[in-house]
């Protein structure tokens, strides 16, 4: 039986463990990436593990998502990144130089290597043919420190792509029609692969988009083959020695396949607050528009601006609309400035931001209360844009322009004849904002510089074979890591300052809770379907740490916030009969008993003290796991040598 492309990097970098649907193995990792939300407490795992330089091919600190800087806090963490990248062994990408998947992928990624980064959003790489995955801060930090990285074997599914792509449809257009087809926990536990005869068709941008995106699918990650696509792309940037040809063997079996013809799509937008939330954009015709974002590590590469360049060129936006510009990479601002693009887009009314996350995160160009924002991010939960009622559609560059010069939601076909753009044969390179780390001798007279705001790693504590606790916070389906640990510019300083942050967790869902949960020193926590979705942040598991929850019991979780869990020595349970959700009730008293023994069982009794209800939970831990929620985490238990 032949291999998929991912089975084959899998089983390049297999360390241990049965390359079987289900089952644990551990992969050796050749490159990291963190950026600053995440990065700070990442580096701090990492001091704390003793391990004087990475031990990874290359691994990268960027800073772009904490570009904002109204206090300290935001510049202390960046000196500290840079510092810590400097002594031990990283390169920094300084604020400015872009966000990070965008210049990983023009200038690190490599087909065939093995990635994982402390945002979600790091399966992007698999435009080029890399498996790429988004985990933990603390998993990034072992694999810096040469562990493996752990994962549940992905099933395998295949998207088939024929046709191609008409003028005004684009690769964004693509990811919305698969959020449609399989929903925001559809790919859970499978790897994507796309192919067929229209992969083609697609550039190494436009397939960055679709892996970008394939993380709001759920999935592990996802990958397109790397071909003469890649190939030149990789020319493009200089990088021709990094080209190695990637395919699946032609009798590679798949647990699923989805046909998409592109030459049949049409515009699609996703409606507030979910991803999946996806519709025609004709259906939608005449809504009024207040803001458009035009950005994030989705759509910012060179090919979407010169498009939004090539449609704004000699327009005006419409007076009531604010429109934002945020290329993805200081090599994309420099070659728009170069050849005119960049004039034609401030011609309009446009504003141009800085090269970073910005918007897509909250930090900065918040919507207008109750306003109506199309964004070509890949993220529209509720209150992520920084307003609370915040309407935010998330859509193409094509169709976000066209909105803009509308003033309401477009059909981006109606605007007429597509502009012609043409990429540059090479693209204009610049890695002066990458400064690359110390060298052994000098790193060991490198100070490493901190802040008041950066504080230590939250304190756990082994596991107990029993718990008698409140539910302190029972909540629904879908709960995203946005809910429990909100980003924005208010709270995004706080991400290396647990006890402050703290105070924030959430917020969107009860006030309350954070109060509620110290003063009752331990508690559990009950939620619904995909529990923890969305980005990859540690945080949501490392404030209800420091909070006291000991358990969250949930009808399903989302792969990289259960992950995190274990990590955090929280123990992630799901009831055996999700109808079991209902006899629960915020602030009944649980108790749980022989919890060693259900976790090798994979069988565990709750109790619900108020109504004397039991309910059967299972679980499913890997031996490893289980020392770990035992020891009290996974920093813990490296702590006792077990890197």
């Amino acid at each position: 039986m032949g291999l998929t492309i991912a089975q084959k990097i899998i089983k390049e970098h297999l360390v241990s463990g049965e390359m079987i649907p289900g089952k644990e193995v551990a992969l050796k990792i050749d490159q990291t990436l963190t950026q600053d939300a995440t990065g700070t407490m990442a580096y701090l795992e990492f001091e704390t593990m003793g391990v004087p330089r990475v031990r990874t091919e290359l691994s990268v600190a960027y800073i772009d998502h904490n570009t904002l800087q109204s206090g300290f806090e935001n510049a202390d963490d960046h000196r500290f990144i840079q510092s810590m990248a400097k002594k031990h062994g990283l390169y920094f990408s300084r604020p400015g130089n872009g966000i990070c998947h965008q210049v990983h992928l023009e200038r690190f990624g490599k087909p065939g290597k093995t990635l994982i980064g402390s945002d979600s959003h790091t399966p992007t790489g698999g435009g080029i043919g890399m498996l790429a995955m988004g985990a933990g801060g603390l998993d990034v930090a072992v694999a810096m420190g040469g562990g493996a990285y752990y994962i549940t074997m992905p099933k395998m599914y295949k998207v088939n792509l024929t046709g191609k792509l008409r003028d005004f449809v684009t690769a964004k257009d693509v990811s919305l029609e698969i959020l449609r087809i399989l929903s925001v926990k559809g790919g859970v536990g499978a790897i994507i692969e796309w192919g067929g005869e229209g992969v083609k068709t697609l550039s190494v941008p436009e397939r960055a988009t679709i892996t970008n995106m394939g993380t709001e699918l759920g999935a592990t990650t996802s990958i397109f083959p790397s071909d003469e696509i890649t190939k030149a792309f990789l020319e493009a940037e200089g990088r021709a020695e990094d080209y190695v040809e990637l395919k699946s063997d032609d009798d590679a079996v798949y647990d699923k396949i989805i046909d998409i013809n592109l030459s049949t799509l049409k515009p699609m937008i996703a409606c507030p607050h979910s991803p999946d939330n996806v519709v025609e954009v004709s259906s939608l015709k005449g809504t009024k528009v207040d803001q458009v974002c035009i950005g994030s590590c989705t759509n910012s590469s060179l090919l979407d601006m010169l498009k939004v360049a090539a449609l704004l060129k000699g327009k005006t936006l419409r007076p009531e609309v604010s429109l934002s510009i945020s290329p993805g990479s200081k090599q994309v601002l420099s070659i728009l400035a170069d050849c005119g693009a960049l004039s034609d887009i401030l011609a309009s009314g446009a504003r141009v931001l800085e090269c970073a996350c910005g918007p897509c995160i909250g930090m900065g160009f918040s919507p207008n209360s109750g306003g109506v924002s199309l964004r070509t991010f890949n993220r529209n939960f509720e209150g992520r844009s920084g307003t609370a009622d915040g309407q935010v559609y998330l859509v193409s560059p094509e169709t976000a322009v066209a909105a803009a010069l509308t003033g309401e939601i477009t059909d981006p076909m109606l605007l007429g004849t597509m502009p012609k753009v043409t990429m540059p044969e090479k693209f204009k390179i610049d890695d002066s904002a990458v400064i690359p780390p110390a060298s052994i001798e000098d790193a060991k007279d490198i100070e490493i510089l901190r802040g008041p705001n950066i504080k230590p790693f939250p304190d756990s504590k082994p596991l107990g074979d029993s718990l008698n606790v409140p539910l302190v916070l029972k909540v629904g389906d879908n709960i995203t890591t946005d809910h429990i640990m909100p980003a924005g510019a208010k709270i995004l300083p706080y991400r290396s300052n647990i006890p402050h942050l703290s105070q924030y967790c959430f917020g969107v869902c009860d006030k309350t809770f954070p109060e509620r949960a110290k003063a009752a020193g331990e508690s559990i926590i009950v939620g619904g379907n995909n529990y923890g979705q969305g980005s990859s942040r540690e945080h949501a598991a490392l404030v209800p740490l420091y909070l006291g929850v000991r358990a969250v019991i949930t009808k399903s979780f989302a792969r990289i916030h259960a992950a995190n869990l274990i990590n955090a020595g929280i123990v992630p349970l799901t009831f055996e009969n999700p109808d079991d959700y209902d006899k629960l009730s915020q602030d009944d008293n649980l108790s749980i008993d022989n919890i060693y023994a259900g976790l090798d069982s994979g069988k565990l009794i709750l109790k619900n003290n108020a109504s004397g209800v039991e309910i059967p939970l299972v679980c499913s831990f890997t031996e490893r796991q289980k020392a770990i929620l035992k020891a009290g985490g996974l920093l813990k238990y490296v702590g006792m040598g077990n890197l």
